[in-house]
């Protein structure tokens, strides 16, 4: 019986690991999934900006890439020490301004593009987009399967920011009518806002 406790013990996996170690196998799997969705946006933009033409589109890019870059970097430097990162997450700063335009106007059927002479701002601005909506999706997986509580923060803060950046993306997109905003009727709307009513009473601190 003693023997089988020993190894029983002997089985049990230490929690005294180096910092680099403290690290589940799904949440590493995870995290190059998401390393790698940073690495295909960022080259992806290289990619994009020479065929960029307008030059808020450009600012927009240069911006977002460096940001993406630091992003990456403290991303690498936790998974590589299991520690907090010399430079920690940023607070992304969008320099658009929060209004859309709702509605649809009636415009021409697309096709997708045949030659790289076809590109345009509407689809490099698709493809950012794009690209951002599959970054905040692979963090958000990471953050939820993450042990090291380090590296589980990071994923976490990074997320409002890529939606930030997203939402600039989108806010350009919608100026130029490149992304139209339907919506439903008046009274449909007011149905579904009004379809809920708050909990009344004490709520339980």
């Amino acid at each position: 019986m003693l023997n089988q406790n020993r190894q029983q013990n002997h089985q049990q996996p230490s929690t005294q690991m180096p910092s680099q170690q403290q690290f589940g196998g799904h949440e590493l799997i995870e995290a190059d999934e998401s390393i790698g969705a940073i690495v295909g946006g960022l080259e992806h933009f290289v990619l994009y900006e020479q065929h960029v033409q307008d030059q808020e589109l450009a600012n927009i890019m240069q911006r977002q890439k460096a940001f993406l870059t630091q992003v990456y970097n403290t991303v690498l430097d936790t998974l590589k020490s299991g520690k907090d990162p010399a430079v920690k997450t940023q607070t992304y700063l969008m320099e658009e301004n929060n209004d859309t335009t709702y509605g649809m106007k009636p415009s021409s059927p697309k096709t997708p593009i045949q030659s790289v002479n076809e590109l345009n701002d509407e689809c490099i601005s698709n493809f950012i987009l794009g690209h951002l909506k599959a970054i905040a999706s692979s963090f958000t997986l990471v953050a939820l399967e993450a042990t090291n509580p380090v590296l589980r923060r990071i994923f976490a803060d990074s997320i409002p920011n890529i939606i930030e950046m997203a939402y600039e993306v989108y806010l350009y997109q919608n100026k130029h009518q490149y992304y139209q905003v339907a919506q439903l009727q008046q009274q449909d709307m007011q149905t579904i806002i009004n379809s809920y009513a708050p909990i009344q009473g004490n709520i339980t601190q």
